[in-house]
């Protein structure tokens, strides 16, 4: 499949997804919608690869032969939270009307995963992990739908659990996706998660690591539990259950219409020295919910292997932004919060454009190879990947102006101080 693929340059794959999709329309000034000088295009395609792709202003200057000041100007009044969030949403919408993305999924399941950035210098959200970073670093954190789209990112100090915030993107979701089942591994798992997804009517699978050693919980000692007796150690709390049901759905109303975010609730939650009543209803609620997940995770190999596809769906998605972000050895030299997440929200821009035009000449490829007779079984088209960059160059490009040189007398002159 590769093979048949053409051979692009990053700048031009953008220029072609922008004129299927027109995600450049909702990069819009920060005044409002404006006309736009001819030259604008260009200015913004580069300031858009200059943050997602780590080469700074400075080098991207150099590089598109546009000045590092009009780099700068158009970052800070086009690339912004909101304008990002709308042109991911652009991306990943006509993403889901292709049809060769509906043979990778309906768009009902999605995953969370974070990547470990490294940051140079002495930054407030970073943290030292000597697991992951020699010195310091963040996390940046996406969530990817089962058509390996990414509908989500968010920048998170490496030494917070996952499970804190693996809710933000999905209540934020304003795609065409409809995500009703989201899978994480073991980091994103907490009893409170497993509550909170149950109560807003989503289903949480996680891949529990150690598995065996999870405790199983009963409605009551009486029930009768045939083999697995053994492992059932706990008893769920009934009462405690039913005295608060209430809050229970009063806490998911205000998570659904957006009062409070689930990131900051969980966080509260977690920081009480002591736990309060709701705090013990919605764990003990959530084991009831993690406990009928493990039974179905260990009775249906197919669920297991449906769960596994998804996480890899996500790594393969970690590889190419990985590939794309390649600028001062993948190190991030932003400080502020701010200034990291517009750089995560443009590698997520320009990974959906990736993943987008991927995808269309899979489709192309695959039409040739009909053509000429090639069998072309349905069923596995649910294997191909759109998460591929052999074929892509984010370099640019180099030229050598020998007769340039040879006109030259003497040394190039200085740069003013």
């Amino acid at each position: 499949m590769t093979s048949r693929l053409p051979l692009i340059d990053l700048p031009d794959l953008l220029i072609e997804v922008d004129q299927w999709t027109g995600f450049s329309r909702h990069l819009r000034h920060l005044g409002g919608y404006e006309p736009r000088r001819p030259d604008f295009l260009p200015l913004l395609y580069a300031a858009l690869l200059a943050q997602g792709c780590n080469f700074g202003f400075a080098r991207m200057a150099q590089m598109a032969d546009i000045s590092a000041n009009r780099l700068a100007w158009c970052t800070a009044w086009h690339l912004r939270e909101d304008t990002l969030q709308d042109a991911t949403n652009a991306l990943v919408n006509f993403h889901h009307g292709l049809p060769l993305s509906q043979h990778w999924g309906g768009g009902t399941l999605s995953s969370s995963d974070g990547q470990r950035i490294p940051v140079a210098g002495k930054v407030r959200n970073a943290t030292t992990l000597p697991r992951y970073f020699r010195y310091q670093g963040v996390t940046y954190y996406s969530w990817t739908s089962d058509q390996l789209s990414q509908y989500g990112t968010k920048v998170i100090p490496a030494t917070v659990r996952d499970a804190t915030y693996v809710l933000d993107a999905i209540l934020d979701n304003e795609t065409e996706l409809t995500i009703l089942e989201h899978a994480t591994d073991t980091a994103g798992y907490t009893d409170l998660v497993f509550c909170l997804f149950d109560v807003l009517g989503m289903q949480f699978a996680s891949r529990l690591r150690d598995l065996g050693d999870q405790q199983l919980y009963r409605l009551s000692r009486d029930q009768r539990v045939g083999r697995l007796a053994p492992r059932f150690k706990g008893t769920i709390q009934q009462d405690l259950i039913l005295r608060h049901w209430d809050d229970m759905l009063r806490l998911a109303g205000s998570l659904k219409r957006g009062w409070v975010t689930a990131s900051l609730f969980i966080s509260k939650l977690q920081a009480y020295p002591r736990q309060n009543v709701l705090t013990r209803a919605l764990q003990e609620y959530g084991r009831l919910v993690k406990t009928l997940f493990i039974l179905r995770y260990l009775q249906s190999q197919d669920y297991r292997r449906r769960i596994h596809t998804q996480l890899n769906k996500g790594e393969s998605l970690h590889a190419l932004r990985d590939f794309l972000f390649v600028g001062d050895k993948g190190v991030i030299r932003r400080k502020q919060y701010e200034a990291q997440t517009n750089q995560a929200m443009c590698l997520n821009v320009v990974t959906n454009a990736v993943v987008v035009w991927n995808t269309v000449y899979m489709q192309a490829v695959l039409d040739q190879l009909r053509a000429e007779g090639y069998r072309v079984q349905e069923e596995d088209l649910a294997h191909l990947s759109p998460a591929r960059f052999e074929h892509i160059n984010p370099y640019g490009k180099y030229y050598f102006p020998i007769d340039q040189a040879l006109k030259r007398q003497g040394l190039r002159s200085l740069r003013a101080a």
